[in-house]
C-alpha cells in the first residue's frame, strides 16, 4: 500500500476511539453551520443552473437533495449540496500552509452515508478522519504557489472518510483514495484573476469526483499504485515530498465564519464594522495593515480594486473594508450590482492604502491581524483586531450559531437544525435528512 494511504488507514482504525467530547461538539457545530449557510445559497444562481443541467438523476445509490425531499444519484446530490454549502463562502475555515474549507466534506458523507444507511455516530467519525487529513494535508504542504488549488486536497479528505464509512477493507479503501485523486487535481486558475461562478462550486466537484472513485472502488475497480509515492505519483507531479500527521484534535483549529466573506478578511471586516460609528467626517484617506497572505490572495490582483462578480467580491479586502466603512456588516445581499457599481464604494476603495507588516507576517496564521487608520477633515479613527469573532481563539457558541442561522433562515429553523444535530449520536442520518426537507425561511 502506498505509504500516505497506509498512514490514513492505520489512522482510521481507531478515530471512533479518540473522537473525545471537546472535538465531537466543535465538530457537530460545523456541521450544524455548514448546513445553515447551504440554506442561504439554495436559490442562488448557479445552484439553479446546476439543477436545471444535473436533474432528474437517480442511480444505485440516491440521497437528499438538501431542503427537499427529492432524491438524486449521490453523486449529483454531493454535487448540488456541496455547492449550497460552499457558494455563499460563509462555511468554516482552516489556515495553515494552504487555506481551506474543511466542512466541504460533509455534503458527500452525508449523502453516502444516508444511501448507505448509516447512523450520525458513523458520519461523524467518518467526517473527523476527512478533517484530520486536510487540515494535516493543509500542515504538511502548500500546493498553492505551484500553481494547484486547495480543493485537490478535499479530493483526498472526502475519499478517505467515505471508504471509512464504506467499512471498506485495505485494497478497497486504497482504490478509492487512489481513484478519488489520480484524475482530480484542480488548478489554481479557479481563484486567480476576475473569479467566475467555479470559485464556488469546485470544491463539491471535487468531492462528486470522490463519490463516484467510492462507488468504483467498492465495486472492484482498481486505481493506481503508489499514488502518491510513485515515480508520476502526487509527490513528484503536484506537492514535494511531505509527511503527514493527523490529529483529530485540529477540529478544535478550524474556524466558524461571522461574515460570508473570503477568511483572510475577517478581522478586516470586524474592524471596519466596529469602528464605523464612531466616524466624523468626510474620509479622505485609509492605511490598512495586513499580511502577506492576504494581499496574495485578496487584495494585490487589479480585479480586486473593480470586483464586477459576487465571487471576486467577497475575495476582494479593497471592496469589504470600502463596504463595511460605507454600509456596515456585509451579508449575502452584499454583492449585488447595486454595489459593485457603487460610486461610494469605488471612491473608498481609491482612497484606501495597503502595507504588509512584518509583525502581521510573523503573526499569521496563529492570529488574523489587521489594522486600520481611518483619516477624515475632522480627526483619525484606529482599529485593530487580531482573533475575530469564530476564530479558534475567540469560538462560537451554539447560540452564536443560532444568531448566524436567524439572517438565513428563521430562528425556529435554525434552532431545529440545531437541535437535530447536537443529539444526532442518537439519529439516522435519513433522520437529520428528513428534519432538513422542513426548513424554512
Amino acid at each position: 500500500m502506498d505509504a500516505i494511504v497506509q498512514n490514513i488507514y492505520d489512522y482510521s482504525s481507531n478515530i471512533g476511539k479518540i473522537l473525545n467530547g471537546a472535538a465531537k461538539e466543535e465538530l457537530k457545530k460545523r456541521l450544524a453551520d455548514s448546513i445553515i449557510v447551504a440554506y442561504g445559497a439554495k436559490d442562488a444562481e448557479p445552484v439553479r443552473a446546476e439543477r436545471n443541467g444535473l436533474l432528474p438523476s437517480s442511480g444505485k445509490l440516491n440521497s437528499t437533495i438538501y431542503f427537499t425531499d427529492a432524491k438524486a444519484e449521490s453523486s449529483v446530490a454531493t454535487m448540488l449540496n456541496g455547492s449550497m454549502t460552499r457558494y455563499l463562502d460563509f462555511n468554516d475555515t482552516y489556515l495553515s500552509k494552504e487555506a481551506l474549507h474543511p466542512s466541504d466534506n460533509f455534503p458527500p458523507l452525508l449523502a453516502v452515508g444516508e444511501a448507505l444507511g448509516k447512523h450520525g455516530k458513523d458520519l461523524l467519525e467518518a467526517a473527523a478522519l476527512s478533517y484530520s487529513v486536510i487540515c494535516g494535508l493543509s500542515d504538511a504542504v502548500s500546493i498553492r504557489d505551484r500553481g494547484w488549488d486547495h480543493v485537490t486536497y478535499i479530493s483526498i479528505s472526502t475519499a478517505a472518510g467515505l471508504a471509512f464509512l464504506g467499512d471498506m477493507d485495505p485494497k478497497k479503501f486504497e482504490n478509492c483514495i487512489s481513484l478519488g485523486i489520480n484524475n482530480n487535481i484542480s488548478l489554481r486558475q479557479t481563484r486567480a484573476g476576475e473569479l467566475s461562478m467555479w470559485k464556488g462550486l469546485t470544491a463539491s466537484n471535487a468531492s462528486r469526483n470522490s463519490v463516484l472513485a467510492f462507488s468504483l472502488a467498492a465495486n472492484g475497480v482498481s486505481g493506481p499504485s503508489d499514488v502518491f509515492t510513485g515515480e508520476m505519483g502526487f509527490f513528484k507531479q503536484v506537492s514535494g515530498k511531505f509527511d503527514l500527521h493527523l490529529d483529530v484534535n485540529r477540529i478544535l483549529k478550524t474556524m466558524i465564519k461571522n461574515y460570508p466573506v473570503e477568511y483572510h478578511a475577517m478581522s478586516a471586516v470586524e474592524s471596519c464594522e466596529s469602528l464605523r460609528p464612531s466616524i466624523d467626517g468626510e474620509i479622505k484617506e485609509i492605511d490598512v495593515e495586513t499580511f502577506s497572505v492576504a494581499d496574495k490572495i485578496i487584495i494585490k490582483d487589479p480585479e480586486k480594486k473593480r470586483p464586477r462578480r459576487k465571487e471576486t467580491a467577497d475575495h476582494s479586502m479593497p471592496y469589504l473594508v470600502a463596504y463595511t466603512l460605507q454600509y456596515g456588516r456585509p451579508g449575502p445581499e452584499s454583492y449585488g450590482s447595486e454595489f459593485l457599481e457603487d460610486r461610494k464604494i469605488a471612491a473608498l476603495i481609491d482612497k484606501t492604502h495597503f502595507t504588509i507588516s512584518e509583525r502581521f507576517d510573523q503573526l499569521y496564521p496563529e492570529h488574523l491581524p489587521f489594522r486600520i487608520t481611518v483619516k477624515t477633515d475632522s480627526s483619525e479613527f484606529e482599529g485593530e483586531i487580531i482573533d475575530p469573532r469564530g476564530h479558534h481563539r475567540n469560538p462560537f457558541s451554539w447560540e452564536d450559531i443560532v444568531q448566524k442561522g436567524k439572517s438565513l433562515m428563521s430562528e425556529e429553523s435554525a434552532k431545529e437544525i440545531v437541535t437535530a444535530v447536537k443529539t444526532l449520536d442518537k439519529r439516522e442520518i435519513s433522520e437529520l435528512m428528513e428534519i432538513l426537507a422542513d426548513v424554512h425561511s
